[in-house]
């Protein structure tokens, strides 16, 4: 924003070179300034008269404030400060650094959480929470040049760290006191190299799902979704077999429960990261990834700016251009600023000096990752590949929230050891990305580190059916309406429901201010795969193409 200030003043009306003239014109010119001083008063006056009597219009200035956050996030307006998770339009390409410090998610500051918000007198049945894990070691080494020195073993004393950390790290040590699916029970519960191995959860990436988790505790605390002595039916963990995942999903657990005890959790293995289950084998969504990843390839190899900077990359590390493509450097490069730690370089010759990767040639290739997130959009195909990616996961959502709907009706006999009223799935980027496609947050930013999405279910209050006259007589009873069921959609902690496909033409001003659940169960077992031209999830993975 360009602000332009008026100062309201002139200078040098009356400077040195007006000393040589006579008397007689200064004068002169004092009593016209004179005059246009009195006549401007005059003037004013008059205005502001006219302004009282209402006959000249005046527009009072609204001022913008000027002030955007690094991350691209909106501009505080009015002292309401809400952070967004979706970037305002832009007039300019958004910046790849501020972009990227945002996907680190540095655990350095207050967040708002909005879950746990309703309507006075709503009742909270369920919550459902799919996390990505938390900040990693890279996955891929830059060949020629040293590793990021990060160690991954837990310690209160290195930054950043949390108050739970000491008691987290005791925690773990009686995890053989749980229930575990094979493989899981021979995976470290806690990151533990001194010099990290690859892909393994760094402390930092501990601490952001123990802060996750205690902001959804405090959320829902006073819903009472799981009280102190809760029950092992009520709680539902799975992970994929990755040490990541697992021990995000245990710190994320430990900072959440009301009281995290091993003997009542089992943790359930999904095998594939898009959590399918038994419903993996969709013949066309691997088509659709396919020609997804065509797109890609011919967008990227387009990019003549993004060709020099890989050339030039592999130059200075004395590498062919494949060899640094193949190594994917941007993974690598990610982990060095999100850990402050200065990007790779490497000997010149005899020289003595280096040759070192550039903040630049970092942000070529981040932009031209947030250049194909556009191109992503605008093609279509990763959307249908997600719906058709995303499917087994919805509908194993939806089927749990209608039993906890279900259970929760009027005159039912509760279940014995209770419903499941909080599933915690912990995921990958690859999971949640194609989550969000499918949801039709299309212009979600992509899953940082730590990331999460929360359905809520909730209940309205009981209505009654009509107002009687005359009070019941005996025998005679005041019917009342069971409550109404509605969903939350929630992303890093901000309620997308209403950005969401099955709820974006819901009238939120309606008398309802939330979204009718009947529209996502609608949406999850037949709207949402009218974009590939189907009904049902067995047609639109099996139907021959043409």
């Amino acid at each position: 924003m360009i602000i332009f200030e008026w100062d309201g003043r002139r200078r040098g009306w009356l400077t040195d070179r007006d000393a040589d003239q006579s008397r007689d014109k200064m004068l002169a010119r004092n009593r016209f300034l004179l005059l246009v001083v009195v006549g401007g008063a005059a003037l004013a006056i008059i205005s502001l008269s006219l302004q009282f009597l209402n006959l000249i219009p005046t527009t009072p200035i609204v001022e913008e404030h000027p002030f955007q956050a690094a991350d691209g996030d909106a501009a505080v307006v009015l002292g309401k400060s809400r952070k967004r998770v979706f970037p305002v339009p832009h007039t300019q390409e958004p910046n790849p650094i501020s972009e990227s410090y945002g996907y680190c998610n540095t655990p350095n500051h207050t967040e708002q959480a909005w879950e746990g918000h309703s309507p006075a007198d709503y009742k909270l049945l369920s919550v459902q929470v799919m996390i990505r894990h938390g900040d990693r070691y890279p996955l891929y080494s830059i060949p020629k040049t040293k590793r990021p020195a990060i160690d991954c073993t837990l310690s209160i004393s290195r930054k950043p760290s949390h108050p739970m950390l000491n008691t987290f790290i005791s925690h773990m040590g009686l995890g053989g006191r749980g229930h575990w699916e094979s493989p899981l029970g021979s995976v470290p519960r806690l990151p533990n190299h001194s010099a990290c191995e690859m892909g393994e959860l760094t402390q930092t990436g501990v601490v952001q799902h123990l802060r996750n988790g205690q902001l959804l505790h405090q959320a829902y605390k006073r819903h009472n979704l799981l009280p102190s002595d809760w029950l092992p039916r009520q709680v539902w963990v799975e992970t994929t077999g990755k040490s990541r995942t697992l021990q995000s999903g245990l710190a994320f657990l430990y900072g959440f429960l009301p009281d995290f005890d091993w003997t009542k959790l089992t943790v359930r293995h999904q095998w594939s990261t898009l959590f399918c289950g038994s419903a993996c084998d969709c013949p066309a969504r691997n088509r659709y990834l396919e020609e997804e990843q065509r797109r890609q390839y011919r967008l990227r190899v387009s990019d003549t700016e993004l060709e020099r900077t890989y050339t030039d990359m592999a130059r200075t590390l004395g590498l062919l251009t494949r060899q640094l493509r193949a190594a994917n450097p941007i993974d690598s490069l990610l982990c060095h600023l999100c850990h402050g730690i200065s990007f790779p370089c490497v000997p010149v010759g005899n020289s003595g000096t280096s040759g070192c990767l550039t903040m630049a040639q970092f942000a070529v290739i981040r932009r031209q990752q947030l250049d194909d997130e556009v191109d992503r959009r605008r093609a279509g195909l990763y959307h249908r590949y997600a719906v058709l990616a995303m499917y087994p996961y919805l509908n194993r959502t939806a089927a749990k929230m209608e039993r906890v709907a279900k259970g929760s009706e009027a005159g039912r006999q509760p279940r014995t050891g209770g419903e499941e009223v909080f599933t915690l799935s912990s995921a990958h980027d690859v999971t949640m990305a194609p989550l969000l496609s499918a949801l039709g947050l299309e212009e979600a930013r992509f899953p940082r580190f730590a990331a999460r999405v929360v359905f809520e279910l909730w209940k309205s209050p009981p209505a009654m059916q009509g107002r009687p006259k005359k009070k019941p007589g005996k025998g005679e009873k005041s019917k009342a309406k069971d409550g109404e069921l509605f969903i939350r959609v929630l992303y890093n902690g901000e309620d997308v429901t209403f950005h969401t496909t099955f709820c974006r033409s819901h009238d939120r001003h309606a008398g309802q201010p939330l979204c009718p659940l009947k529209n996502f169960l609608s949406f999850v077992r037949r709207d949402m795969f009218s974009v590939v031209n189907a009904t049902s999830y067995q047609e639109a993975c099996y139907r021959r193409p043409g």
